[in-house]
């Protein structure tokens, strides 16, 4: 199973330093804004998809990629560290660390790029990694369906449960962006199936 994390806390540290860092910073934000700054950084930082459907919000663009490190709830930081901690490690080792830094940035951005873009007129903020989580989804998705022999079954098992459950949570349960899921959801499926087209075109060489 590729999922299962025997790491020992200092051993996580140091082979998966990127998605470590990413879990930090998200939990140092949440407790900095909720005990200390009355929530000033995430209405700084938060995205709205309709305040940036003139120009794609070019006026305020750091919005697209601070809302990632964001969460509006101690819940939601819960659930999102979770999935950060099983689901990251794998990738982070395949891609390696720059390139799974710049995986988890693109999905997350695009997420919010993809709200944007399916703007229904409905106003409603948003913050939280999952666009950037279902980037990971899409990736192993990809892996699923055209790279089977790089992943085991259980893993293949639990990679179309959690595509299922995270669809159904995403449409059941209220003031989440489904958009961004979906969004995050195509960028990690586009990227990994890049990734794995330029590695078969450098081995062909």
């Amino acid at each position: 199973m590729l999922f299962l994390r025997n790491e020992t806390f200092k051993g996580y540290l140091k082979y998966y330093p990127i998605t470590s860092c990413i879990i930090a910073l998200n939990i140092v934000l949440f407790a900095v804004d909720f005990l200390f700054l009355d929530k000033q950084i995430t209405y700084w930082g938060l995205f709205y998809a309709q305040s940036f459907y003139n120009d794609y919000g070019l006026d305020e663009p750091w919005r697209y990629v601070t809302s990632i490190t964001l969460h509006g709830s101690f819940d939601h930081l819960l659930f999102n560290t979770f999935a950060i901690v099983i689901f990251a490690p794998p990738l982070e080792r395949l891609f390696g660390h720059a390139r799974y830094l710049l995986f988890y940035l693109v999905s997350g951005v695009f997420a919010n790029v993809f709200s944007v873009i399916v703007y229904s007129g409905e106003v409603y903020p948003s913050v939280g990694a999952s666009g950037a989580i279902y980037g990971l989804f899409g990736a192993y998705l990809y892996l699923a369906i055209f790279r089977r022999f790089a992943i085991d079954e259980s893993t293949r098992k639990t990679i179309y449960i959690t595509l299922i459950f995270g669809l159904i949570y995403s449409v059941i349960v209220p003031n989440i962006s489904i958009s961004a899921h979906v969004g995050g959801a195509i960028s990690g499926f586009a990227l990994m199936s890049l990734y794995a087209y330029l590695r078969t075109k450098r081995v062909i060489r």
